[in-house]
Parts: C-alpha cells; sequence; structure tokens
C-alpha cells in the first residue's frame, strides 16, 4: 500500500523509504460511530492512522465519566503505547464518528525496528513527537477541567 498526496500528516515526517515500509504492513480497518478502540490499561497489541473520520482519546478519572483529553483526524495516529513496554494503554480512545482507518499489528512494527536501526530510530522519533503533543494536550486538558481557574488564565 502506498500513500498519495493524502498521505497523513503525521506519518509525513517518515522518510519516503521508512514510509512506504510502514505502509507495507497497513490493513483498512473502518469502525462505526461509537465503537470503543481500547479501553486504558489494555493491551496494546496495534495502532492506527486515521483516513477519515474522529477519535476521542479520554482519561479515566475514579467516580468521574471519562474527560476527553484529545479529538483526533485525518492523518494522526492513535496509539503510542504499543511502542513502549510493557505495552498498555495509557489512554482510552473511542470512534467519535464512523472511522476509516490504517491499522498496524504493533508486535511486527517492533520486530521491524529491531531488524533495522534507522528504520527504528525513525519510527521512535515519530512516535515520540506525537507523545509529546499528546503530553501536553493533556495536560493543558486537565487544568481547563480541574484547575480553579483553567489553563487560560494562569500567569
Amino acid at each position: 500500500m502506498t500513500l498519495t498526496t493524502t498521505t497523513p500528516r503525521m506519518v509525513q515526517s517518515l522518510s519516503a523509504e521508512h514510509r512506504d515500509r510502514l505502509m507495507r504492513i497497513a490493513r483498512e480497518v473502518n469502525f462505526p460511530e461509537g465503537t470503543r478502540l481500547f479501553k486504558e490499561g489494555g493491551r496494546a497489541n496495534q495502532f492506527w492512522i486515521i483516513r477519515t473520520g474522529t477519535v476521542a482519546l479520554d482519561i479515566q478519572v475514579p467516580g468521574r465519566r471519562a474527560p476527553v483529553a484529545e479529538r483526533l483526524g485525518f492523518g494522526e495516529l492513535v496509539g503510542w503505547s504499543w511502542l513502549f513496554a510493557p505495552y498498555s494503554w495509557q489512554l482510552g480512545a473511542e470512534a467519535v464518528t464512523p472511522v476509516r482507518a490504517y491499522e498496524f499489528d504493533a508486535t511486527a512494527v517492533r520486530a521491524m525496528c529491531d531488524d533495522d536501526p534507522d528504520f527504528g530510530k525513525a519510527v521512535g522519533q515519530w512516535v515520540g513527537k506525537v507523545l509529546a503533543h499528546r503530553l501536553q494536550a493533556t495536560r493543558v486538558r486537565l487544568l481547563d477541567l480541574y484547575a480553579p481557574y483553567g489553563s487560560g488564565n494562569s500567569v
């Protein structure tokens, strides 16, 4: 499977060679609205790149409904926990709209990373950028939800 001008923006940070290599093992999947892709604490065996639709990432909060930390759309990576032992989801994810995505087997991608250090470094840097963004977005969202004055009023 080769990506064209509609290449998901998050994967564009990989070189064409690494991107093509990753996309060769992609599988196209569909999720109806309301489908739970994964729950926090579950086993992270796969990950996705969104083609169409919206996925909400949420956080378990004891005694409360899980707040949405971030909404993801076209070209964004859903799931990073698959790359780091113990391979457990750190957030939850649900399809807010019908979603079409590329799905990847995490074990296969980790093996590809182990077999080719250049590929592994590139994938690690790509996922690291996503992770850094998600941590910041989650921090801001939690401040909005739980700080006395929200994140917009902090000095």
